[in-house]
């Protein structure tokens, strides 16, 4: 019999579980894909309201206007479906919704999408067979844009929601002195309104350090508060580095880790985004959701507890789409039988080990899905259990090099091309 699967997300994530579930037929039935929106593309998918939708349900997405992607088209792409090579290395962020669209096409995904479909719970139910075995089935509860509800049963549900649409904002005493206007990168759409204006970026990653070039191309003066070491690279005059935010004075200005006081306009987090599932309930699944953490997930998919519910795309500092498209053969090859998994216990025991370990490296508890360099063999690792082809070596050398450039030219890096000769060169254009 075909195991029926339920993809909650039509993001990247999503359309790579449904191509794969598609290309499948003797073992799974077409899936069905949940989506909260319109359209396919997931964050992907520009906004340019705040707040809410036409539909009055929140903004999912977290894109800007003038978004480049910082990791090349070369080693961005699914392994198996290339952007159109005419496109420069690196993109806006119109160019990737569009391949979205296109391998969405490609792979005969729409018509087993339900679009502007809200996803409500999704519960195990837990039966004894026959033969005395426990099997557990999953009731996927949804509502369609008027909120007429259906309730349907799948053998297993794939979460690939994202986690790029509920704000972090960390807890800063007396922050409700702060005279001027708050805002997380969530909101940020385009620079234009902040010309002029005294802007303190709180967070000095990807986004943090983007937005801040931005708003210092439109003249406001931007003060990059972060906890990393100083960057030495040469950053635009009107952008100034300090130490992190700490607290807000009782006159609204911001007191900073090292002593100091800012007076500011506007007060701008880049601080990341917070797991939000609300369609699972934690505890009937043995699985803890806070802040930027879900444990314990076994390969950082499965729940001991209930591995025919997987996530897929949660780990971060990854190269996204070739990362889904590994996670995705693997958690199908455990869901056909071809992969056998451990005991609960000895997933239980793994997850926490691994964690333990990373714990007493000095990783913060909510960094502990970061991959970064632990990615490649991540994949391998996957890739040689499931028995489909690896990541290309390529992808891992185009990657780091890309990385080598952000961090000598900042400003400049995403003006360089790349082209990929085999397997494992690529070569320099311009």
């Amino acid at each position: 019999m075909l195991q029926q699967v339920a993809v909650v997300g039509a993001g990247a994530a999503g359309l790579c579980a449904a191509r794969h579930i598609l290309s499948r037929p003797t073992r799974f039935a077409p899936p069905v894909v949940y989506e909260l929106s319109d359209e396919v593309g997931g964050t992907w998918r520009y906004e340019e309201r705040v707040g809410a939708s036409d539909t009055g349900r929140p903004v999912h997405s977290s894109m800007y206007r003038d978004l480049r992607t910082n990791l090349p088209k070369e080693v961005m792409m699914f392994p198996d479906f290339p952007f159109d090579p005419h496109l420069s290395s690196f993109l806006p962020h119109q160019e990737v919704q569009r391949y979205l669209e296109r391998y969405c096409q490609s792979h005969h995904i729409r018509p087993h999408i339900r679009f502007n479909t809200v996803v409500e719970t999704v519960k195990p139910v837990v039966m004894t067979t026959e033969g005395g075995e426990e099997k557990t089935t999953w009731e996927v509860t949804s509502s369609d844009w008027s909120g007429r509800q259906k309730t349907e049963t799948f053998d297993s549900v794939l979460v690939c929601s994202g986690h790029y649409s509920d704000p972090h904002i960390p807890d800063i005493p007396g922050i409700d002195n702060f005279k001027g206007n708050v805002l997380h990168s969530h909101s940020y759409k385009y620079p234009e309104p902040f010309s002029g204006q005294s802007v303190v970026v709180l967070g000095a990653k990807a986004s943090g350090l983007d937005i801040s070039m931005e708003l210092a191309k439109v003249g406001a003066q931007v003060t990059l508060s972060h906890h990393h070491p100083r960057f030495t690279f040469p950053l635009p005059p009107e952008i100034q580095q300090s130490s992190p935010v700490v607290a807000v004075e009782d006159d609204g200005r911001l007191r900073l880790q090292d002593g100091s006081v800012v007076q500011a306009d506007v007060l701008m987090f880049c601080t990341g985004y917070n797991f939000k599932f609300p369609f699972l309930d934690g505890a009937q699944l043995s699985l803890e959701v806070q802040d930027q953490t879900v444990s314990p997930l076994y390969r950082f998919m499965l729940p001991p507890a209930f591995p025919s519910l997987v996530f897929i795309g949660i780990c971060t500092l990854i190269c996204p789409f070739p990362n889904f498209n590994c996670q995705v053969q693997f958690a199908l090859a455990v869901l056909d039988g071809s992969v056998t998994l451990p005991s609960r216990a000895q997933m239980e025991d793994e997850v926490r080990w691994q964690l333990q370990e990373k714990l007493e490296k000095g990783v913060k508890q909510r960094h502990l899905l970061r991959l970064d360099q632990d990615q490649w063999e991540y994949c391998d690792a996957l890739a040689r259990s499931a028995g489909f082809p690896p990541l290309p070596p390529v992808v891992r050398s185009l990657y780091e090099e890309v990385w080598r450039q952000r961090r000598i030219h900042p400003r400049n890096y995403r003006r360089l091309n790349y082209r990929l000769i085999s397997d494992t060169e690529w070569e320099l254009l311009s």
